[in-house]
């Protein structure tokens, strides 16, 4: 059954292994050369072709490694002849599984390990940046393309393009409704469940204008926001200015709308200048309060958003198991 299984993946499998090997060339020769360098605005595109590629992995292996390892024989009807020899179906689709899982698994750890170590300078520069515009490792778009999270979306992925196809055994139909899902997944995690893995830290400091980073104004010249300095490499879940009753004030008080010009109505300000009014909310009892996860939970979040894939995948494991009784 391992023998049948494996020449039923191989040919898969052997197309993204090679697909990583060239990737893993290319990232090997790109790579020291980015050590000790200290701008990296030439690298914006192999930067953010290496997420992409991170965010495609699970993609691929869901939509044409886990749809297609049970719709083929559904719809094929070779899985009833494997039944009716000395195969059990719970050894069918363990063996299957098995194949499946650990090798989506070391595809995926192995191109985490690669794009980690070819952007650790330029994750390192980030880690020390506060307002410069670089996206530290912790960084929920960065986040899922570095450590080892990335073994438990492929884990996840395959699981679920096998469930998926056990439903709806119609392979291009498990497809599309396997990338959807997958999406819907990655979006909610980042966004809904892993700013919470870890009560995030609250941090309130003082309005001063060497700390002011911008302001933000609508489509009438009225003053929304401003934004403050971000501690060096963390997530920033929330930056908002407080009142002196501890209230978020959104928009500002009029006692600051005049620090920027209405549309039309005369030149911007200097930096500086428009920094210095806008101050005056220190002198007035406003605060700027932070909520934020450090760059130092990196590892501890990686872990347990890891842990929280693998956990999906266990469950959609059993119900595979549970599913494969009924399949017909």
């Amino acid at each position: 059954m391992t023998w049948l299984t494996w020449r039923q993946f191989r040919l898969p499998a052997l197309s993204v292994f090679a697909a990583l090997a060239v990737i893993g060339l290319v990232l090997g020769i790109t790579g020291p050369e980015l050590v000790g360098r200290t701008n990296f605005s030439d690298q914006d595109t192999m930067f953010g072709g290496t997420i992409l590629v991170l965010y495609l992995l699970p993609a691929v292996i869901g939509v044409f490694w886990g749809v297609p390892l049970i719709t083929r024989e559904l719809e094929s009807g070779t899985h009833s002849l494997v039944w009716n020899q000395t195969v059990t179906r719970k050894r069918w689709l363990a063996t299957k599984l098995g194949i499946g899982l650990l090798t989506a698994m070391v595809a995926a750890g192995l191109l985490g390990w690669a794009v980690s170590w070819w952007a650790s300078p330029i994750d390192a520069l980030a880690a020390a940046q506060t307002d410069h515009g670089m996206l530290s490792r912790i960084a929920p778009v960065v986040f899922g393309a570095r450590g080892i999270v990335p073994i438990g979306y492929a884990a996840f992925a395959l699981a679920l393009g096998v469930a998926v196809g056990m439903l709806v055994k119609r392979t291009v139909a498990a497809m599309a409704v396997t990338l959807v899902a997958l999406a819907a997944v990655l979006l909610v995690v980042p966004n809904f469940v892993r700013p919470y893995l870890i009560p995030p830290v609250q941090l309130t400091v003082p309005i001063v204008s060497e700390e002011i980073t911008n302001i933000t104004g609508d489509n009438t010249g009225t003053v929304r926001e401003i934004g403050v300095r971000n501690p060096p490499g963390a997530w920033v879940l929330a930056n908002e200015t407080l009142d002196p009753a501890g209230n978020v004030a959104e928009p500002l008080p009029d006692f600051v709308q005049s620090c920027m010009p209405k549309p039309g109505g005369g030149p911007v300000p200097s930096r500086g200048d428009a920094e210095n009014c806008m101050a005056q909310l220190g002198q007035h009892g406003y605060q700027q309060h932070l909520t934020y996860q450090p760059g130092s939970r990196f590892w501890p979040l990686q872990w347990l958003e890891l842990a929280l894939f693998l956990a999906m995948t266990a469950l959609l494991t059993w119900f595979c198991f549970r599913r494969v009784r009924h399949l017909s």
